[in-house]
């Protein structure tokens, strides 16, 4: 099963502590290119180094900040798979599923569904309220961004759905031996790591509802599917399609998308709804689609080590 992956006699919980940190630290040099190409034009321009996130944002050309901001992710990433393989001496494969290769077909079924609610949603957002949207598209600057988000972003989501859904969940089921602790523990923190992101200030805290809630929705059909590869897909899709579609002032990514939300932000109703509407929606789907069965043990259940000790000798 998924998180047994991570249990071996020589992978001990400190290794995840410190496996961590490395990918933190590789995440912070990875942003180096930003802050030398910020610091280029202050240098040229004679303005002021910006101080706050969202005035870094806008400093540069917004398709050059995403690429910038992107590519941390790809250092990342390369640290974590060096930490998977050296450290832990697992292979990539035991942090992403337990059958025998990624299943592909998995990550595009999620990816798909969710790219089409994501995208009927916002167009219909569009033609409902339209007062609230301005037509943002340009030719040029739509395409670069959409190259640069069709490579990236899944690298970026990747990144993120490797390390809590793959790499810590089984950190923590190591720790903990059993499976409610990693599904809580990873969704929590998934979702308060949000909280610098300028819709958190611009709307409240009220917002981390839906960004742990995002959280344990991953933790469930990861733990569900004993693979991650929908939370790969879902992932994916919900930042590329968002990243396309629409941004605004206040929003994580700053974008060339197609439209500019010029809304003032409200946290209401509308923040509960994925939570408590979609996320079960898209549970009954994917369960009738891959028949998931034993709910109980397979997100609350204990994990006998008796069991793994003698499957492993086998």
């Amino acid at each position: 099963m998924f998180l047994e992956n991570g249990f071996s006699p020589s992978n001990k919980f400190w290794k995840y502590v410190v496996g961590s940190l490395i990918v933190f630290t590789a995440s912070i040099f990875g942003q180096l290119p930003w802050v030398i190409a910020i610091a280029i034009k202050v240098v040229k321009s004679g303005k002021s180094f910006p101080t706050t996130e969202m005035e870094m944002m806008k400093f540069l050309d917004l398709n050059a900040t995403l690429f910038l901001l992107l590519l941390s992710f790809v250092v990342a990433l390369v640290a974590f798979f060096i930490v998977v393989k050296h450290l832990h001496k697992q292979s990539i494969l035991s942090v992403t599923t337990t059958r025998e290769t990624i299943d592909w077909k998995r990550i595009l079924f999620s990816f798909s569904l969710w790219a089409i609610i994501t995208s009927g949603s916002t167009l219909l957002m569009f033609y409902t309220n339209p007062q609230d949207f301005v037509l943002n598209f340009k030719p040029i600057p739509f395409l670069i961004l959409a190259i640069i988000g069709i490579v990236l972003i899944p690298i970026q989501t990747s990144t993120e759905e490797y390390v809590f859904r793959g790499y810590l969940m089984q950190g923590f089921a190591l720790l903990a031996k059993n499976r409610w602790f990693p599904l809580m523990l990873t969704s929590v923190i998934f979702g308060t790591m949000h909280i610098a992101n300028p819709e958190v200030e611009k709307m409240g805290y009220i917002i981390l509802i839906y960004y742990i809630g995002t959280g344990f929705f991953l933790g469930i059909i990861t733990l569900m599917d004993e693979g991650m590869e929908l939370a790969l897909g879902f992932h994916a899709a919900n930042n590329l399609v968002t990243a396309l579609l629409v941004s605004s002032d206040w929003s994580a990514f700053q974008t060339n998308s197609v439209f500019k939300d010029i809304s003032e932000p409200s946290a209401g109703f509308e923040i509960l709804v994925p939570v408590l509407i979609i996320f079960p929606l898209l549970l009954f789907i994917f369960s009738k689609k891959y028949n998931w069965s034993n709910w109980k043990e397979k997100l609350t259940g204990t994990i006998e080590i008796k069991e793994i000790e003698s499957t492993q000798k086998l």
